[in-house]
């Protein structure tokens, strides 16, 4: 065996052994927020495996602590060239000491990468998504119409 195909071989392997034919899923990486009570605007920093149409972050949604979708903000294209990424959007209606959840969703694997929990007076921090919480909330509208590209 040469040394290019000994290459493919291990790198073939590692691919394997890596995972890297497990769902991928959009992090969110940091939660910036402006604005008042009652009328927040979030800046929410995503890193997302995106590869175009086929494979992309849709959205990114705020939670409250009971399970209720606060706000979503619909990401209308992919962002293969831009990892990670920033985008906005609010009016956000919450206080300032109102803990919530800001999370993001492929739109082919769900929901499952990192997720923030925190309020807009303390900071946010990664926090685990804790089983079967907010469920529905998936399919609870504004959800995408399509992906320009």
């Amino acid at each position: 065996m040469n040394f290019s195909m000994l290459f493919i071989f291990i790198s073939s392997c590692f691919t394997m052994i890596s995972g890297a034919d497990e769902p991928e899923f959009a992090d969110v990486k940091k939660v910036e927020v402006r604005g008042s009570e009652n009328a927040y605007h979030f800046a929410v920093t995503l890193k997302s495996p995106d590869t175009g149409c086929d494979q992309y972050a849709d959205w990114w949604e705020v939670v409250s602590e009971d399970g209720n979708l606060i706000y979503r903000r619909i990401l209308a294209h992919s962002h293969v060239d831009e990892q990670p990424f920033t985008r906005s959007g609010g009016s956000v209606n919450i206080t300032k000491n109102q803990k919530v959840w800001v999370r993001a969703h492929m739109n082919n694997t769900g929901y499952g990468g990192l997720a923030m929990k925190g309020s807009v007076e303390a900071g946010f921090q990664i926090t685990p998504w804790p089983d079967g919480f907010a469920e529905g909330v998936e399919n609870a509208a504004p959800l995408p119409s399509g992906c320009a590209f």
